[in-house]
């Protein structure tokens, strides 16, 4: 118990003593400030191209289980019309069975779009304070470039939504039928 005593004594030391030197230097304490924005930034961006890509192999998946549906769908509906009705009540369960699947996964999908735009948020509110600027030197150089920059990262952004949204719509459009 003296060893964790002793590691908190120490932390909180450091910890005041870090504190101490960025009131004495408030630059260090902009760079500082700075450094974890960027971070920050890096750690969302990762985020952002994970959450694609996992959106991506669920927009895939989708795809391959509305064929699959749609031909089970055929095959019951050929083995009704051959009267194997045991056979297209099997395949029915089995379609019923792949449509809950499709409900998952556009679920799924959907709670991913929910963190995507989460991250994009974020990354928006992140890219904000610079444009303000916390110096002389920042203001003069962001007002024209920053918030053209932030806004074709939001139209980028938005569009790629708008993207997601209409393939998941035809997606659901098509499980529909």
């Amino acid at each position: 118990m003296s060893g964790g005593s002793w590691l908190d004594e120490l932390e909180a030391r450091l910890d005041a003593t870090l504190q101490s030197f960025l009131r004495a230097n408030p630059a260090q304490e902009a760079l500082l400030a700075e450094e974890e924005a960027r971070e920050r930034q890096r750690n969302l961006r990762r985020s952002r191209l994970d959450l694609r890509q996992e959106a991506e192999l669920q927009r895939q998946g989708l795809l391959r289980l509305a064929g699959e549906i749609r031909q089970w769908q055929e095959r019951v509906e050929r083995a009704r019309a051959a009267g194997a009705d045991d056979l297209a009540r099997r395949a029915g369960d089995h379609v019923a069975t792949l449509m809950e699947q499709g409900r998952s996964r556009w679920q799924t999908l959907g709670e991913l779009g929910e963190r995507f735009a989460a991250v994009e948020r974020e990354l928006a509110n992140l890219a904000a304070p610079p444009a303000a600027g916390t110096g002389r030197g920042t203001q003069a150089q962001t007002p024209g470039t920053a918030p053209a920059a932030a806004a074709e990262g939001h139209l980028d952004a938005d569009w790629a939504r708008f993207e997601a949204q209409q393939e998941l719509e035809e997606l659901r459009r098509r499980l529909q039928r």
